[in-house]
């Protein structure tokens, strides 16, 4: 009897060990798609990213979105550069998990400025809404981060900055005609910054080369972006409201570590049909 009752418990696990087996393998699709993990005592990580048509827009935003799925408690604020909202944009923004605000400003271009800032009106009117998003909620913790929509960002660069009090610096990888563009730390302060591109700039510092704190845009509402400061002054136009040279945190261990790499999509080459002798089968109906 002991004997039947040992194989009556196996054939019980067993027939437990199928069934559990059974329902992972036919749980439909959707049951298995990611969430962001939202942990409340972490600060938002609200990342602005202007973005503008092109062949590689839609390429680059899905890269970057599936990168930021793994980022906890980040709010994505994507700007475009044009009249109205597009439709590409917006369904990739749906069908993503991420919580995110999108917004569109165009350019103001003028003819005569030869100034050839980017990005400058769409991070504008993203700071408009922070600051209007942050009144309105209890928890104002936070750090802004403006993020390029091609560049390449590993996860840790997030964690270093849920640590910033004002505004934290980091190193940033292939830029500026360097392999590393970073801050120089002397006894734990900012002695200086290892750049080669108009060194003298007030701040020689790339956009993905720091955060602040978000609750200072609250205290300083005239901070802003200038259209009329030219590319690569931008970065200290913005830090200027909040920070000197040595009030600013080093991260990413002293600024040694690189976390966020200045990566460019190359722009593709694509062939005329009208051209070939053989003109492939017409595509345009398909989104790309």
């Amino acid at each position: 009897m002991p004997f039947v009752n040992i194989k009556k418990q196996y054939l019980a696990i067993g027939m437990l060990i199928f069934v559990v087996l059974f329902f992972f393998n036919s749980r439909p699709a959707f049951q298995c798609q990611f969430t962001p993990e939202v942990t409340p005592y972490l600060p938002t990580i609200y990342g602005i990213t202007p973005t503008y048509a092109r062949l590689t827009q839609k390429a680059d935003l899905t890269r970057l979105s599936q990168t930021l799925m793994l980022v906890k408690n980040f709010h994505w604020i994507v700007i475009e550069d044009s009249d109205t909202k597009t439709k590409l944009v917006e369904n990739l923004l749906k069908e993503t998990p991420l919580k995110y605000t999108h917004l569109n400003m165009k350019t103001q271009k003028s003819k005569h400025s030869s100034v050839s800032a980017s990005g400058v009106e769409q991070r504008n009117i993203a700071l408009n809404w922070l600051r209007g998003h942050l009144d309105a909620i209890p928890d104002k913790r936070g750090a802004v981060y403006f993020m390029d929509d091609d560049n390449t960002y590993s996860l840790k660069v997030f964690e270093e900055m849920r640590k910033i009090q004002k505004v934290g610096v980091w190193p940033v990888g292939i830029v500026g005609g360097m392999r590393i563009e970073m801050p120089l730390v002397t006894n734990g302060k900012i002695s200086g910054f290892n750049a080669v591109w108009k060194p003298f700039r007030p701040f020689p510092i790339d956009m993905a080369g720091f955060a602040i704190n978000a609750t200072l845009f609250l205290i300083h509402p005239e901070a802003k972006f200038s259209r009329k400061v030219q590319s690569g002054f931008q970065e200290s136009e913005i830090l200027k409201y909040f920070t000197t040279k040595n009030e600013m945190e080093p991260l990413a261990e002293n600024c040694t570590k690189v976390y966020v790499w200045h990566t460019r999509t190359q722009k593709p080459s694509i062939l005329n049909p009208k051209k070939l002798k053989h003109p492939p089968i017409p595509d345009g109906h398909i989104e790309v």
